[in-house]
């Protein structure tokens, strides 16, 4: 029952409320990436869903659109502004992914949204983990994040799949809390961003 319907009415509520009390830090913040990102502030991009259904993910934009001579945008290290890094380093830049949830396309908790251009490399295994919405948080986050390998990401979001209750979200949201206080697992060594997946090998 929780899975089916409590799961998507506590979703809601605690995006409503989430948004309502980080209103303060979400105006400061896109304010902030206002003046970073010449006048924009937000970073859209399309994302598979539950059922691989494609929907557009929200976020605070940390880095800038500046490219080199011939016309390609510089590495994401080069990109990341100041303000961007600290809103990267606090999970800030998650805060619009709350709109997400109030319209159903994601959940608090659930395998977090990848690149559309993945979809054609998993393997049956892994794209169980579009069984259900992605989440703002997931259980590949609070076992290692950007930190693991892309395999050990997807055995952990399909084992959630197959294993989600309300004390196993209420348990991945409080160490969600202290993984981001901590900043644990934000990024790997030397980037910015984590490394593309690229397939599994077999």
């Amino acid at each position: 029952m929780y899975k089916y319907i409590l799961k998507t009415v506590f979703d809601f509520l605690f995006a409503l409320v989430g948004l309502l009390v980080l209103s303060p830090i979400f105006l400061l913040v896109t304010f902030s990436l206002m003046l970073a990102n010449s006048g924009k502030p937000f970073f859209f991009q399309s994302r598979p869903g539950k059922n691989e259904r494609i929907f557009k993910v929200i976020k605070f934009k940390t880095m800038n659109d500046k490219k080199d001579a011939g016309g390609n945008l510089l590495p994401d290290a080069e990109r990341l502004t100041g303000v961007g890094k600290f809103v990267r380093k606090t999970s800030l830049d998650e805060i619009p992914q709350l709109i997400n949830v109030l319209k159903g396309d994601m959940s608090l908790v659930g395998p977090r949204p990848l690149l559309v251009r993945y979809l054609p490399m998993y393997n049956d295994f892994q794209k169980q983990r579009h069984i259900v919405k992605p989440g703002i948080t997931g259980w590949a986050q609070v076992n290692g994040r950007n930190a693991i390998s892309w395999e050990e990401k997807f055995k952990l979001d399909v084992w959630y799949v197959k294993h989600q209750s309300f004390m196993l979200d209420l348990k991945i949201l409080f160490k969600t809390v202290y993984k981001v206080i901590k900043s644990e697992g934000i990024n790997t060594q030397g980037q910015a961003t984590t490394k593309p997946f690229t397939g599994t090998k077999v």
